[in-house]
């Protein structure tokens, strides 16, 4: 062989194999190698808690990795955001968010993050509504029993809600404007310790999503007078509608998501999109999902970051009508 044709050989040998792991060692090629942070603005046991968990152990299994769930609650889900906003943007800390990234905007005049321009957002999959739920202590049965106990005694009445601007207590808010009652809100750290506050009767009605309260409806710890849904729910059937209970104009829901810091690779963004879809178009998730009362659904990213410009408009009309505060 020619001196000159060997030599020319060997140097596209050398340059094949030594741009081989240059290749392999791409962040996105070998996205995840080690375990992803999933950071929940509440307390532990709430809806936004189980729906972390859920979907953090269908992703663990379909990406290979771990998903540890890490709950930073407080200010309305704003210390939780405000932690992964400012995160490095590699694709090991997203955020398990609900509607409250969407309300915030809205209800505090200063945040640290912009819920549009600092995230990337990765994908919805789940849509909740809120029960209307009162203590057993409280003597009704009806939405028109407790707008009548209400208007007897004014200024008795309190309500809990998993905190300050949370869409529990746009809800509920809501509910005092169109029904024309009072009641004191009495925020707390999450829906599980706003819900052991009406179990125990602490507060005499909340407004949460039918994850966190399924269950003790179903064992009686507490009532479900109504739905903030436009039609009955099949994990609640027997529930009526605020509208079927006389109160107008309350299709309040909350939704659960991921997002990534903004900056996130559009790689690892679309796989974790891709993960996230497979998790939900599973037979046993999807059904986990339904049981626990909440509407399954897929989305790409681009859908996503297109629903959250527009609930953020929505829910700047909602805190409107309801005339919450924070303060």
């Amino acid at each position: 062989m020619n001196p000159l044709s060997s030599l020319a050989a060997a140097l596209l040998a050398v340059s094949l194999v030594g741009g081989a792991p240059a290749q392999a060692q791409s962040p996105t090629d070998k996205y995840p190698d080690h375990p992803i942070k999933l950071v929940v603005g509440y307390a532990p046991g709430g809806g936004n808690d189980i729906a972390a968990r859920l979907i953090a152990k269908e992703l663990t299994e379909i990406l290979g990795q771990s998903i540890v769930v890490e709950n930073r609650p407080g200010a309305g889900t704003n210390i939780g955001a405000s932690y992964v906003a400012r995160s490095a943007p590699d694709g090991y800390t997203l955020s398990l968010s609900s509607t409250a990234l969407a309300v915030n905007v809205s209800l505090y005049p200063k945040l640290d993050y912009d819920p549009v321009k600092d995230f990337a957002p990765v994908a919805i999959f789940a849509k909740a509504p809120n029960l209307l739920i009162v203590s057993n202590k409280l003597p009704v049965s009806s939405v028109k029993e407790l707008v009548a106990y209400a208007k007897k005694n004014p200024g008795k009445l309190n309500f809990s809600s998993a905190g300050s601007g949370s869409t529990q207590q746009l809800a509920a808010e809501l509910f005092k404007t169109k029904a024309g009652i009072t009641a004191m809100h009495v925020p707390y750290k999450g829906s599980a310790p706003s819900l052991n506050a009406v179990i125990g009767g602490e507060a005499d009605f909340t407004f949460v999503n039918i994850p966190s309260s399924k269950q003790l409806v179903d064992s009686g710890q507490v009532k479900a007078l109504a739905i903030t849904a436009d039609k009955r729910f099949p994990a609640v059937p027997n529930v009526p509608t605020m509208e079927e209970a006389g109160i107008p104009g309350m299709d309040v829901a909350t939704w659960y998501s991921i997002l990534a810091p903004a900056g996130t690779p559009p790689a690892i963004i679309n796989k974790l999109n891709a993960a996230v879809n497979q998790a939900v178009e599973r037979p046993a998730f999807r059904k986990v999902l339904e049981d626990m009362g909440t509407a399954p659904m897929t989305a790409t990213p681009e859908y996503f970051q297109k629903f959250l410009a527009e609930e953020i408009v929505r829910w700047r009309e909602i805190v409107r009508q309801s005339n919450a505060s924070v303060g």
